[in-house]
């Protein structure tokens, strides 16, 4: 009997008429949340045509629904029937947490407590719970990276019994991509999109705008993008004055920017456009010479580093021209803060710009021991340019150099030359957003051995480690009262020397997957040897999503 018993399941296996067994969901997942109690010694079994209820007068919580059945597809092969206002589906998306009943009246949600959720699995199944439709988002893209990878035919997931309570521990959670210096299409800008909801980041910095190409079309200046973009060729790597002969370009058009932004708010992502300025502006130059200080000709720049040519502070076209380009980016992307860069900024030919002197004279400006005529000229122009995105409901964010001069205390300064900019910032009472090169770059190598890596920016100074290991408050340096201005924490990827998709995600991943729990985990809660033993199955997710990473991590 024994033997016939064997052969009769060797024959099942062979044959493949074996029963699929079912494997285990894993809650340890990427960023790690907040609370999970597990009992590893039950489980609930999820399988074909079970059901997803919800709301399906919310259009919010109808698409998450959608989204969860699909990701839970893409893992296991496994299809959940989407099943509206069903009381006895076996997975629940609800709206309110019962715990809210006995807040009081007038109590505030802090942003990250209206994105908290709540997952139970039990014998009863699965309830999803949040305070918004944001939080069931949240909480579907846990389920996604719970599942296993199943082959197909493997369609049954052992779901242990757990008590999930999350929320992130940062309101901004930034990712940058330079589209500058090199052009990605659509296609690419909501892969990574994909990729960032995937690790719980919320904000998209777009950087629009570069000596090296203009990439947004401003449609009352169609000449602006539409020769701006083109650089009639580009450095071979380093810059050693080899170049490849070759025309480059490429722009996204306002309905393309719209579609973006569209795509990325179904993802309660929000997109955060850069034109920076006023320096970095060699493309707009090129179209427009009598912006400059010379008069020209200023050709698009074919090399990496920062130009000289920059655009008059004494001309008063020159905020003619920034009103307009700004004007026209406010009714393309809603987002409430509007980027304006503001570093690198040489002032070499204002010092020589009788124009540009004229109007240092005109507004009073002096050396006051700190800073130049000149770099209060710059601070001159800011201001201008942020009092005009007031009038627009925005507000301005830039780069730490805009801190000269000083600002209203509704600017946002973004700390990338460390972290000093940011403390002096959060000091003076302004918002901020750590991002600072030795921490966030991921343009740079994250390998030691850099020969065996695309070429890239510098040496090897951010590792996945050393991004990990990044705390955004400074606590030795500021009190409670001055670390509540940190706002979050961003990874900036400029590419020079990134420009195809491949070697874009190689750069980002799985250093994202780092930087992610820096932006939502407590530090309690961070171990870079459990993050390591946890990134396996995160990479899986990757290979389903083909996209490319780095397979090794220090």
């Amino acid at each position: 009997m024994k033997k016939n018993f064997l052969l009769i399941v060797l024959l099942a296996v062979v044959f493949g008429v074996m029963p699929a067994m079912a494997q285990r969901a894993d809650y340890r997942i990427i960023p790690t949340p907040k609370s999970v109690e597990v009992d590893t010694l039950q489980y609930f079994t999820l399988a074909e045509g079970m059901g997803i209820a919800y709301d399906a007068d919310n259009e919010e919580v109808a698409r998450n629904a959608q989204f969860l059945s699909e990701w839970v597809e893409q893992a296991t092969g496994i299809k959940l029937a989407l099943t509206p206002n069903d009381k006895k589906a076996v997975i629940r998306m609800s709206l309110g947490f019962a715990a809210d009943k006995k807040l009081a009246k007038d109590a505030t949600l802090t942003e990250q407590q209206q994105e908290a959720y709540t997952i139970n699995v039990d014998k009863n199944g699965v309830l999803i719970e949040a305070r918004n439709p944001v939080g069931l988002f949240r909480a579907a893209q846990t389920l996604r990276k719970s599942m296993p990878i199943l082959k197909k035919g493997e369609g049954k997931v052992d779901m242990p019994y757990v008590k999930i309570q999350d929320e992130p521990r940062f309101v901004y959670r930034g990712t940058l991509l330079d589209c500058g210096r090199h052009f990605f299409t659509v296609d690419v800008i909501k892969q990574m999109l994909d990729v960032m909801a995937l690790h719980g980041c919320n904000q998209f910095h777009w950087h629009l705008t570069e000596d090296q190409g203009w990439r947004f079309e401003v449609k009352s200046m169609p000449n602006l993008a539409l020769h701006g973009s083109v650089r009639q060729e580009t450095v071979v790597g380093p810059n050693v004055g080899i170049y490849d002969g070759q025309p480059y370009g490429g722009y996204y058009t306002q309905e393309e920017c719209r579609d973006v932004v569209r795509y990325a708010a179904e993802r309660y992502i929000n997109v955060v456009p850069e034109i920076d300025l006023p320096g970095h502006m060699q493309s707009a130059l090129h179209v427009f010479p009598h912006l400059g200080c010379t008069g020209g000709p200023y050709p698009v720049r074919t090399y990496w580093g920062v130009s000289r040519e920059v655009l008059c502070g004494g001309n008063p076209e020159t905020m003619t021209f920034l009103k307009t380009v700004l004007g026209e980016l406010c009714d393309v992307f809603p987002s409430k803060i509007i980027h304006i860069g503001g570093d690198e900024c040489p002032k070499n030919r204002w010092k020589e710009c009788p124009k540009c002197q004229a109007k240092i004279k005109e507004l009073g400006l002096v050396d006051d021991g700190k800073h130049s005529p000149e770099n209060q000229l710059q601070s001159y122009i800011n201001k201008e340019v942020e009092a005009f995105l007031a009038e627009r409901g925005r507000d301005i964010i830039g780069w730490d150099e805009i801190l000269e001069g000083g600002l209203s205390g509704k600017s946002i300064i973004m700390s990338w030359r460390g972290t000093k900019g940011g403390v002096e910032a959060a000091k003076q009472g302004h918002r901020v957003i750590m991002s600072p090169n030795v921490y966030g770059y991921i343009d740079h190598p994250q390998l030691k051995d850099v020969a065996k890596q695309p070429r890239t920016t510098g040496g090897y100074i951010v590792s996945a480690s050393k991004m990990y290991s990044f705390e955004p408050l400074m606590k030795e340096e500021l009190n409670e009262e001055q670390q509540d201005y940190i706002l979050g924490v961003q990874a900036n990827l400029w590419t020079e020397h990134v420009a195809y998709p491949e070697h874009l995600f190689y750069q980002l991943l799985p250093r994202l997957g780092a930087m992610s729990e820096v932006q939502w985990c407590l530090p309690e809660q961070k171990d870079f040897e459990d993050f390591k033993n946890r990134l396996p199955r995160l990479k899986k997710l990757y290979d389903l999503l083909g996209v490319k990473y780095c397979t090794g991590i220090e």
